[in-house]
Protein backbone atom coordinates (compact mmCIF):
# COMPACT_ATOMS: atom_id res chain seq x y z
CA UNK A 1 0.00 0.00 0.00
CA UNK A 2 2.82 2.41 0.88
CA UNK A 3 4.52 1.69 -2.45
CA UNK A 4 1.34 2.63 -4.33
CA UNK A 5 0.47 5.63 -2.16
CA UNK A 6 3.83 7.04 -0.98
CA UNK A 7 2.21 9.93 0.94
CA UNK A 8 0.02 7.54 2.96
CA UNK A 9 0.25 8.48 6.62
CA UNK A 10 -3.05 7.17 7.98
CA UNK A 11 -4.86 3.99 6.98
CA UNK A 12 -7.79 2.26 8.64
CA UNK A 13 -8.17 -1.45 9.10
CA UNK A 14 -11.44 -3.35 9.33
CA UNK A 15 -10.89 -6.37 11.53
CA UNK A 16 -12.93 -9.52 11.85
CA UNK A 17 -11.04 -10.45 15.03
CA UNK A 18 -8.49 -8.74 17.29
CA UNK A 19 -5.38 -9.74 15.34
CA UNK A 20 -3.74 -6.34 15.43
CA UNK A 21 -0.24 -7.78 15.78
CA UNK A 22 -0.50 -8.83 12.12
CA UNK A 23 -0.69 -5.17 11.12
CA UNK A 24 2.37 -3.88 13.01
CA UNK A 25 4.27 -3.58 9.71
CA UNK A 26 2.17 -0.48 8.92
CA UNK A 27 3.20 1.25 12.12
CA UNK A 28 6.83 0.38 11.44
CA UNK A 29 6.48 2.13 8.06
CA UNK A 30 5.15 5.24 9.80
CA UNK A 31 1.48 4.71 9.01
CA UNK A 32 -1.04 5.44 11.73
CA UNK A 33 -3.57 2.62 11.82
CA UNK A 34 -6.91 3.19 13.55
CA UNK A 35 -8.95 0.00 13.93
CA UNK A 36 -12.58 0.10 12.83
CA UNK A 37 -14.32 -3.15 13.73
CA UNK A 38 -17.24 -4.20 11.58
CA UNK A 39 -19.64 -6.26 13.65
CA UNK A 40 -22.56 -6.48 11.23
CA UNK A 41 -23.90 -5.12 7.94
CA UNK A 42 -25.21 -1.93 9.54
CA UNK A 43 -21.64 -0.84 10.42
CA UNK A 44 -20.43 -0.35 6.83
CA UNK A 45 -22.00 3.03 5.96
CA UNK A 46 -21.21 4.75 9.30
CA UNK A 47 -17.65 3.42 9.28
CA UNK A 48 -16.96 4.94 5.87
CA UNK A 49 -18.39 8.25 7.12
CA UNK A 50 -16.03 8.15 10.13
CA UNK A 51 -13.05 7.47 7.84
CA UNK A 52 -13.92 10.51 5.73
CA UNK A 53 -14.18 12.70 8.85
CA UNK A 54 -10.86 11.41 10.20
CA UNK A 55 -9.07 11.91 6.85
CA UNK A 56 -8.05 8.31 6.49
CA UNK A 57 -5.94 7.96 3.34
CA UNK A 58 -6.24 4.21 2.83
CA UNK A 59 -8.20 1.22 3.96
CA UNK A 60 -7.28 -2.40 4.64
CA UNK A 61 -10.21 -4.82 4.60
CA UNK A 62 -9.69 -8.12 6.41
CA UNK A 63 -12.84 -9.90 5.28
CA UNK A 64 -14.89 -12.03 7.61
CA UNK A 65 -16.48 -14.93 5.73
CA UNK A 66 -19.93 -13.62 6.63
CA UNK A 67 -19.22 -10.46 4.63
CA UNK A 68 -18.27 -12.22 1.40
CA UNK A 69 -21.84 -11.69 0.18
CA UNK A 70 -21.16 -7.95 0.53
CA UNK A 71 -18.22 -7.71 -1.90
CA UNK A 72 -20.13 -5.41 -4.26
CA UNK A 73 -21.31 -3.15 -1.43
CA UNK A 74 -17.84 -2.87 0.13
CA UNK A 75 -16.20 -2.14 -3.23
CA UNK A 76 -18.85 0.49 -4.01
CA UNK A 77 -18.33 2.22 -0.65
CA UNK A 78 -14.56 2.27 -1.21
CA UNK A 79 -15.01 3.63 -4.73
CA UNK A 80 -17.42 6.33 -3.56
CA UNK A 81 -14.92 7.42 -0.92
CA UNK A 82 -12.08 7.35 -3.52
CA UNK A 83 -9.99 5.65 -0.87
CA UNK A 84 -7.21 3.26 -1.95
CA UNK A 85 -8.25 -0.06 -0.46
CA UNK A 86 -6.28 -3.25 0.10
CA UNK A 87 -8.39 -6.39 0.43
CA UNK A 88 -7.43 -9.87 1.57
CA UNK A 89 -9.29 -11.73 -1.21
CA UNK A 90 -8.94 -11.55 -4.98
CA UNK A 91 -12.73 -11.40 -5.41
CA UNK A 92 -12.58 -7.71 -4.50
CA UNK A 93 -10.32 -6.39 -7.28
CA UNK A 94 -12.18 -8.66 -9.68
CA UNK A 95 -15.37 -6.86 -8.58
CA UNK A 96 -13.82 -3.41 -9.06
CA UNK A 97 -11.67 -2.97 -5.97
CA UNK A 98 -8.09 -1.68 -6.14
CA UNK A 99 -5.94 -4.57 -4.98
CA UNK A 100 -5.75 -7.68 -2.88
CA UNK A 101 -3.00 -9.51 -1.07
CA UNK A 102 -3.85 -12.67 0.76
CA UNK A 103 -3.64 -16.43 0.94
CA UNK A 104 -4.17 -18.52 -2.16
CA UNK A 105 -7.47 -20.14 -1.22
CA UNK A 106 -6.99 -23.01 -3.69
CA UNK A 107 -3.61 -23.85 -2.16
CA UNK A 108 -5.13 -23.65 1.34
CA UNK A 109 -7.90 -26.06 0.32
CA UNK A 110 -5.30 -28.42 -1.16
CA UNK A 111 -3.35 -28.40 2.10
CA UNK A 112 -6.54 -29.10 4.04
CA UNK A 113 -7.35 -32.01 1.73
CA UNK A 114 -3.89 -33.48 2.34
CA UNK A 115 -4.54 -33.30 6.09
CA UNK A 116 -7.93 -34.97 5.69
CA UNK A 117 -6.25 -37.73 3.69
CA UNK A 118 -3.63 -38.24 6.40
CA UNK A 119 -6.33 -38.45 9.07
CA UNK A 120 -8.38 -40.90 7.01
CA UNK A 121 -5.27 -43.07 6.71
CA UNK A 122 -5.05 -43.27 10.48
CA UNK A 123 -2.88 -40.37 11.66
CA UNK A 124 -4.06 -38.61 14.78
CA UNK A 125 -4.98 -34.95 14.24
CA UNK A 126 -3.09 -33.99 17.43
CA UNK A 127 0.10 -35.46 15.93
CA UNK A 128 -0.09 -33.38 12.74
CA UNK A 129 1.93 -30.17 12.65
CA UNK A 130 0.13 -26.85 12.45
CA UNK A 131 0.62 -25.33 9.02
CA UNK A 132 0.05 -21.86 7.70
CA UNK A 133 -0.49 -20.89 4.10
CA UNK A 134 2.77 -19.83 2.51
CA UNK A 135 1.44 -19.13 -0.97
CA UNK A 136 0.02 -15.62 -1.25
CA UNK A 137 -1.70 -13.92 -4.18
CA UNK A 138 -1.26 -10.27 -5.17
CA UNK A 139 -3.93 -8.91 -7.55
CA UNK A 140 -4.16 -5.34 -8.87
CA UNK A 141 -6.95 -3.68 -10.84
CA UNK A 142 -5.25 -1.20 -13.21
CA UNK A 143 -8.52 0.50 -14.18
CA UNK A 144 -9.12 1.46 -10.54
CA UNK A 145 -5.48 2.53 -10.12
CA UNK A 146 -5.90 4.97 -13.01
CA UNK A 147 -9.25 6.20 -11.65
CA UNK A 148 -7.56 6.96 -8.30
CA UNK A 149 -4.66 8.70 -10.06
CA UNK A 150 -2.13 6.14 -8.86
CA UNK A 151 0.89 4.85 -10.75
CA UNK A 152 2.15 1.33 -10.31
CA UNK A 153 5.86 1.28 -9.54
CA UNK A 154 7.82 -1.18 -11.71
CA UNK A 155 9.01 -3.07 -8.61
CA UNK A 156 5.41 -3.68 -7.55
CA UNK A 157 4.31 -4.69 -11.03
CA UNK A 158 7.09 -7.28 -11.10
CA UNK A 159 5.62 -9.17 -8.12
CA UNK A 160 1.93 -9.03 -9.03
CA UNK A 161 0.30 -12.41 -9.64
CA UNK A 162 -2.70 -11.07 -11.58
CA UNK A 163 -3.32 -7.75 -13.32
CA UNK A 164 -6.90 -6.79 -14.14
CA UNK A 165 -7.14 -4.29 -16.98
Amino acid sequence: MKELVPALARAAVHLRAPVLHDWQVFRVRGIELPVLPIRDDSDFEPTFAVMAQERVGGLIVNTAPRFLGRVTQIVALSARSTMPTLYDRKEFPRAGGLLSYGPDRVDSARQAAVYVGRILKGEKPADLPVQQTTKLEFVINLKIMKALGLDIPPGVLAIVDEVIE
